[in-house]
């Protein structure tokens, strides 16, 4: 069992930064892949990066890579989402989810945080 808590969410400008932290209980944390996934209101779930049990490797969509950057602490049991150049697009609700591989697709994820939400204005 893993439970998964964010934080570092807030209201910042358009063109500014944040770092999302996703702290984990759970023993067996840095066995999973992470990934980070974002919802606004009346769209679907969506995928903005993953990163690997390890931290070796990185995936992220178009919409966000060069802007947003995973990394993640096993001895902490974190998981960090920094966020550069926001847009106001990129307003949503966000959350990180753990799963045994790679992937995606949020159905793949088994464990979920209960996320925190991040505004960027115009």
């Amino acid at each position: 069992q893993v439970q998964l808590v964010e934080s570092g969410g807030g209201l910042v400008q358009a063109g500014g930064s944040l770092r999302l932290s996703c702290v984990a209980s759970g023993r067996t944390f840095s066995a999973y892949a992470v990934g980070w996934f974002r919802q606004a209101p009346g769209k679907e779930r969506e995928f903005v990066g993953a990163i690997t049990w390890n931290g070796g490797s990185t995936y992220y969509p178009d919409h966000v890579k060069g802007r947003f950057t995973i990394s993640r602490d096993n001895a902490k049991n974190t998981v960090y989402l920094q966020m550069n150049s926001l847009k106001a697009e990129d307003t949503a609700v966000y959350y990180c989810a753990a799963s045994f591989g790679i992937q995606s697709s949020p159905n793949s994820y088994r464990y979920w945080g209960q996320g925190t939400q991040v505004t960027a204005s115009s």
